[in-house]
């Protein structure tokens, strides 16, 4: 945090000096490492099995804060007698399906639930990244649910939890991550002993943390964490994801993602929803409990907001209008598409994939075989000049001259050139004025769009074809000023907001939504960020003269809430847990939820409500049911249902790991997202052969002084003399066995690629025992590219393709590798490099880890099963 946001990190030194106590867990000695009162070095992609033992060490010395979690959560809900555990199965769960690597969840719900059919098609669920859409809505569950809250019955989640986690010893977390038990206990002690009745502990974690193929489950089991520890909800715990840059909270707000729309609601399936009431039942789950039962509402108010006049009743307000999915849309598989010759054109805007992304060499290969690609930015990122300096020039693979992409690269306005709203890591939205005006021809992204749609409407004028009608039909009359027509971001963000269609007025709140076309809006969670039409966006008004919770700052959603669940800051008779953590809690006198904070539960709902048996959305939250977006109004210790690679955290190995998983047979993420695809090859990992080839762990991050993937920091003279060269962290001890030298050159190998990098000598990377041997790691920045002030290979080309299944991320913080000293070679040399690694580890045939390893023996293995 102190590399990569320092910024918010002095909020965490604000905290030390007042007597918090920091610890921080990352494979590197940073920054923050050198600031907090504990480091723990860790093997790269092992962090389940860490906060796994800490799940244990909770249970196992009861130090879960009890009254919260049998209230709070669903420790005491029991589960069907048909589930059976990675205990019982060397590391899969039951419904496992060997044919297309996904689970049939149905032995997972809940005693005497039925299950939704829906949540059976896992393979769909993954290539549609459907993760995303049960983290924002909640996966369908019934809210009655068998309970047990003595918590001793033998398949409540918590006996279930007790059992899954038994493994997860002090002893094995040695075994698994290198970190001393003497380590992992200070650990686990602070953790517990600062949680509870008059203490919260906070988990922050960097958005490295997700770039794993079990991405999602790393953060469930810190979520796990929490819940149990009261965490959840109050002031001073949660868990903060620390964004990668300014607005990308509000870029999965108003997404940039191909499975989402708005507000997280789900981009319909061309299968699965052909119809509006399809699409609402697959988000609203008829009979369901909880906020989402008001689904028509929100998405009928999106659809008012794209098409406006033309969106009726009638009509289904324009439904047969929305894009469809029919597969996996994301990234990774569109780059393998353009390979493939499946693609004409793209748009690239604020991203570098020629650097940025996780297998550069194929991102490279993919844009050089467009028609046509629109690159906007700042700078001529190699993204945009890949066709004339990639290093696939030099080996042949793209020639310039023979290159059929045309680019057509647009200059873009920086956020200082431009207004508008930033969403931030806690859910806030900041207005920016603009600064200056952008040079040139430079314009913002609001600019382009907007006229670029005008002007694809008016070519389109006086077409006759249907196809035509949902862009003509468009809500599309933005008022605009100043000399180059620039649409106002203002009457964006009232769209935004909503409004009552007949009178203009502004929305206050999402409640004040109809579902019968009388209301517009285009985010349902930010609607009252422009309410009584004043931008609450921005308010900036001094800490000094506002409440703690400082609400005229900014305007976070939803309602300008700034901790979400925070009923759960009470107990469930409404009264704060205690003085020292109070925060909103019941007003008997007043008979309505009161506090610092904009309660998150119904104003007027009694801690004493209990809903009728059959009742639904909101109104089937009881009165103690602080998470009102889940069907049972429960924090889930346990997912019955929604998430694809089981209901519990598992340790699983990386993808390419030079260690057999000593907790289980189950070597990597049984249900991991593979694309089997020729440029694709991946580095064999036990109980594959030749593992050996690649013996060492890479990864890599940030650096304060350089920006993502460079563009916009390479290019600033400062920052690049203050790190002016693409580096590799070795320590003192695999600098020895491979023959490095301080200050000189070594290169990477992968199945991919090789790069190069100076070699700094340090004790920031150290060496690790884990399973009785010793585990060396390197590290490497990867903000380098061929363009710019400093140049460098990029980290990212080592990186192959596999995904976490849930949400279709990509595992680039963690592969296996060789390092030789010297620097790499060049042109044919190259490519001879990589091929011979290929074919000393048998990859050149393109064959892949398996998905299911239960049934290679391994001794270690059958002995811990």
């Amino acid at each position: 945090m102190a590399e990569a946001h320092p910024v918010g990190f002095q909020w965490v030194m604000e905290a030390k000096r007042k007597g918090a106590k920091v610890f921080h867990v990352d494979p590197r000695f940073t920054r923050t490492s050198a600031l907090a009162d504990s480091y723990l070095p860790i093997r790269a992609g092992t962090d389940i099995a860490l906060l796994g033992g800490v799940v244990r060490y909770i249970l196992d010395n009861e130090l879960d804060f009890r009254e919260y979690v049998v209230a709070y959560t669903n420790a005491a809900t029991i589960v069907t007698e048909e589930y059976a555990d990675t205990e019982d199965m060397h590391g899969l769960f039951s419904g496992f399906n060997d044919d297309n690597a996904t689970y049939d969840q149905a032995s997972w719900r809940y005693e005497g639930h039925s299950q939704n059919q829906t949540t059976r098609d896992s393979e769909t669920q993954r290539e549609t990244a459907a993760g995303l859409e049960n983290e924002s809505h909640g996966a369908p569950v019934g809210g009655e649910t068998e309970r047990d809250e003595t918590l001793q019955h033998p398949r409540c989640v918590y006996q279930i939890l007790k059992r899954h986690f038994s493994r997860y010893t002090p002893e094995m977390v040695e075994r698994v991550c290198g970190i001393p038990q003497e380590k992992f206990f200070e650990l686990a002690r602070a953790w517990t002993e600062n949680s509870g009745r008059d203490r919260t502990g906070m988990l922050v974690y960097s958005v490295g943390w997700t770039q794993h193929s079990v991405g999602v489950q790393y953060i469930r089991t810190g979520a796990i964490i929490q819940l149990l520890l009261g965490n959840v909800g109050r002031p001073g715990g949660g868990v903060m994801a620390l964004r990668g840059h300014a607005s990308i909270q509000g870029s999965t707000d108003i997404p940039t993602l191909f499975n989402l729309l708005p507000g997280y609601l789900p981009m319909p399936h061309h299968a699965n929803h052909p119809t509006l009431d399809e699409w609402v039942d697959s988000i609203a789950h008829p009979g369901q409990k909880g906020f989402w039962g008001n689904a028509r509402t929100y998405g009928v108010n999106l659809l008012k907001a794209y098409w406006g006049e033309a969106a009726t009743a009638d009509n289904d307000y324009c439904y047969g209008y929305m894009p469809r999915m029919t597969g996996d849309h994301g990234t990774y598989q569109q780059v393998l598409d353009m390979i493939d010759g499946k693609i004409k054109g793209y748009f690239l805007l604020g991203q570098n994939p020629a650097v940025g992304s996780a297998h550069g060499r194929a991102q490279r290969l993919g844009m050089a075989n467009l028609d046509w690609l629109v690159v906007r930015d700042l700078f001529e990122i190699e993204s945009a000049t890949f066709w004339k300096n990639a290093p696939e020039i030099e080996t042949g693979e793209i020639a310039p001259e023979r290159c059929r992409t045309e680019v057509f690269f647009l200059p873009a306005a920086s956020h200082v050139e431009k207004e508008g709203t930033f969403t931030q890591t806690q859910r806030l939205l900041q207005w920016r004025e603009k600064a200056v005006e952008p040079p040139g021809d430079a314009r913002s992204e609001l600019w382009f769009f907007y006229h670029l749609g005008r002007i694809i409407r008016e070519r389109l004028a006086t077409s006759t074809k249907p196809r035509d009608r949902a862009l003509l039909d468009l809500a599309w009359d933005y008022p605009t000023h100043g000399p180059n027509a620039e649409p106002s971001a203002e009457a964006v963000l009232r769209e935004i907001n909503g409004y009552d269609v007949a009178t203009g007025r502004p929305l206050a709140s999402f409640t004040e939504m109809k579902d019968d076309g009388s209301t517009v809006g285009g985010c349902w969670i930010y609607t009252g960020v422009y309410a009584d039409g004043v931008n609450q966006a921005a308010r900036r008004k001094p800490g000094s003269e506002q409440s703690l919770v400082a609400p005229e700052w900014g305007w976070a959603w939803p309602a300008n809430r700034r901790i979400l669940y925070n009923r759960a800051s009470a107990d469930p008779d409404g009264n704060p847990w205690s003085e020292r953590k109070r925060y909103v809690w019941w007003d008997a006198d007043k008979s309505e939820w009161t506090g610092y904070d904009v309660p998150d539960f119904e104003k007027t709902k009694p801690p004493s409500y209990r809903p009728e048996r059959d009742a639904s959305g909101v109104a089937g939250i009881a009165g103690d049911d602080p998470f009102i977006l889940q069907g049972d109004g429960k924090g889930w210790l346990y997912a019955p249902t929604g998430v694809l690679d089981g209901p519990m955290p598992t340790h699983y190995e990386p993808v390419e790991s030079p260690v057999r998983n000593p907790l289980y047979r189950q070597q990597a993420n049984p249900t991991r997202k593979v694309y089997t695809h020729p440029i694709n090859t991946l580095n064999p990992s036990p109980p594959q052969e030749h593992s050996q080839v690649f013996p060492y762990v890479f990864t890599v991050s940030r650096l304060t002084e350089h920006h993502t993937a460079g563009g916009m920091s390479r290019t600033v003279s400062p920052l690049a003399e203050l790190q002016p060269e693409m580096f590799v962290e070795v320590s003192p001890e695999l600098a020895a066995l491979r023959g490095l030298s301080h200050l000189g050159w070594a290169h990477l190998v992968t199945s991919r690629a090789a790069v190069e990098a100076k070699v700094l000598v340090t004790d920031r990377v150290t060496p690790l025992r884990v399973d009785g041997r010793i585990i060396h790691q390197v590290w490497l920045p990867y903000h380098f590219g061929y363009e710019g002030l400093v140049t460098g290979d990029s980290a990212n080309d080592l990186f192959g393709i596999t995904l976490d299944p849930n949400v279709l991320i990509q595992e680039s913080k963690v592969g296996t590798c060789d390092v030789r000293p010297g620097r790499r070679p060049r042109g044919q040399d190259l490519v001879d490099l990589v091929v011979d690694y290929r074919r000393r580890s048998g990859n050149l045939v393109h064959r892949y880890p398996p998905m299911v390893t239960t049934d290679v023996a391994d001794s270690s293995s059958d002995q811990e099963a």
